[in-house]
């Protein structure tokens, strides 16, 4: 069992600040999340998208903000449970005892549900010999391009995803885009892009058409493709990619007896704490009159959730305020990640 003053589910932008807000008023943190990265819907759906709304900063990728959110909470050797749902939630006496899928027990006092829009699933191809081929030859996100490489790609979709990546392989790769509609949903500046290298000859649409077929042994080696009018096209391929969007779900978290709205989370605006005690919600998860879905907004939240944390994990001591110039929890905590550099449990890259 392990003892935490705080658990975040979630390891996105709003759940990485909220741990170091929580490390500045002494309090320890774990956190858990389902993906096998961290930085959340930031690093796995767009990594290199420009972001505009956090202060002081004119612009940032996804994998610029969450590196920089790492080196942040750095100094408060921060365990990291990734690959990890939270599927159990009890309360036993005045602590929480949480369990995940791997058996991993938590006991603490607050739990901040930073989950983002909850866990979520790329929409699939509804042909079913798909799924033989799926993280083989056919895939529904990229982690490494490198494999693509002086290949044949066929990239299913009309929004930013699928034109991005098509903008992207098209560099070293025979791209086919295949959409089920004649106009392109995302960006015009892409849309034009791929309109360009269509021209050029580097990359070939097909609009209108949807998977019918799939062909291959362990690999898929040609694909069939279906126009509207009914005409069938067959492409080689060595692989397909399909970009349809994610479909959001709460998960378990439907069950812990919390107050919803739709597929959010009711909190107040105190400190975003829910109907149940020493649990919180911030982020994109969460919902209460004028919410704004901004990252700025979630550090926001973050911080305010955090001194809400302090009350149930420190009953008999009062949270005093300091601002972080003098905050001595953080001067503490960088001079002990300076001389024990090994003490941190913070993996060196998302």
């Amino acid at each position: 069992m392990i003892k935490t003053d705080a658990l975040i589910i979630g390891a996105g932008p709003t759940g990485l600040f909220c741990a170091h807000q929580l490390g500045l008023i002494g309090l320890n943190c774990e956190i858990v999340d389902n993906l096998d990265k961290i930085g959340g819907q930031c690093i796995e759906l767009y990594p290199d998208k420009p972001i505009y709304d956090i202060p002081a900063v004119p612009e940032c990728t996804g994998e610029e903000l969450t590196n920089n959110l790492i080196k942040q909470i750095k100094p408060f050797n921060i365990k990291f449970h990734l690959n990890e749902r939270v599927e159990e939630v009890n309360k036993v006496n005045d602590k929480w005892i949480v369990k995940t899928n791997k058996n991993t027990k938590f006991e603490t006092p607050n739990i901040i549900i930073a989950g983002g829009v909850g866990s979520f699933e790329p929409r699939k191809f509804s042909t079913k010999e798909c799924e033989k081929y799926e993280n083989q030859s056919l895939f529904y996100s990229i982690k490494d391009k490198t494999i693509f490489y002086d290949k044949i790609i066929s990239i299913f979709g009309g929004g930013d995803s699928a034109l991005d990546w098509a903008i992207e392989l098209s560099k070293s790769s025979n791209v086919n885009l295949i959409h089920r509609r004649n106009e392109f949903t995302g960006a015009q500046l892409s849309v034009d892009k791929i309109k360009e290298l269509e021209k050029s000859g580097k990359l070939k649409i097909f609009t209108k058409y949807q998977l019918d077929s799939v062909k291959g042994e362990q690999n898929i080696k040609s694909i069939e493709i279906k126009h509207d009018d009914g005409n069938l096209e067959e492409l080689e391929t060595d692989y397909v990619l399909g970009f349809f969007g994610l479909i959001m779900k709460l998960g378990p978290i439907v069950d812990w007896g919390l107050n919803l709205d739709k597929k959010t989370i009711q909190v107040n605006t105190e400190n975003f704490e829910t109907n149940l005690n020493g649990i919180f919600a911030i982020g994109d998860i969460c919902t209460y009159p004028g919410k704004l879905k901004l990252i700025l907004s979630g550090f926001h939240e973050g911080a305010l959730a955090a001194r809400g944390c302090f009350k149930y994990a420190r009953p008999d001591e009062k949270l005093r305020f300091e601002f972080t110039t003098t905050s001595k929890a953080d001067r503490k905590s960088t001079r002990l990640n300076s001389s024990h550099p090994s003490r941190s449990r913070m993996p060196s890259s998302a």
